[in-house]
């Protein structure tokens, strides 16, 4: 593993220890060279994904990448990061049982979103208006009122009038 501070290839493992989901193995490393130490994560991956860009391009799948995103939703949002992380698992987990070695980036933006709807609904809103591209306040308007209908509809018993 190259050591990020120096660039060397030759570090070392000090400790190793399954994290709290035991879904991955995090490491704690530390540099000969320079002294740095640092910590890196281990995970099991079941088989490579591509994602197909509405453009057409296919680039790999970077589980990074899907975590900045769901990070940047939920900045300053009062979320646990065990839950982001579980989340996370969770839709690569879906991704990589789905049988199919290409996946549509909007096949991962939707699970997100089912994802974000869970956890916190600013965060549903903040990602939906940038992977839907948002234009305008109506976008906007129209979203929260799909999402305020859902919680009605879900937090309260039917009344018998249809007005």
């Amino acid at each position: 593993m190259r050591c990020p501070y120096c660039g060397s290839l030759d570090t070392q493992v000090k400790d190793s220890r399954p994290t709290e989901d035991s879904a991955s193995i995090r490491r704690r490393r530390v540099c000969p060279d320079c002294g740095g130490r640092f910590t890196t994560f281990e995970r099991v991956q079941l088989r490579e994904l591509t994602v197909v860009k509405r453009s057409g391009r296919r680039t790999p799948f970077d589980r990074d990448k899907l975590e900045t995103s769901i990070a940047h939703a939920l900045r300053k949002r009062p979320v646990a990061p065990e839950r982001t992380e579980r989340m996370v698992n969770g839709i690569v987990r879906q991704l990589e049982s789905s049988g199919e070695a290409e996946i549509a980036s909007s096949t991962i933006g939707e699970l997100v979103m089912e994802g974000l709807k869970g956890l916190d609904d600013v965060a549903y809103v903040r990602f939906a208006s940038v992977y839907k591209n948002f234009r305008e306040a109506k976008d906007f308007e129209e979203l929260l009122g799909q999402l305020g209908a859902v919680e009605e509809g879900a937090g309260s018993a039917p009344t018998g009038s249809d007005d």
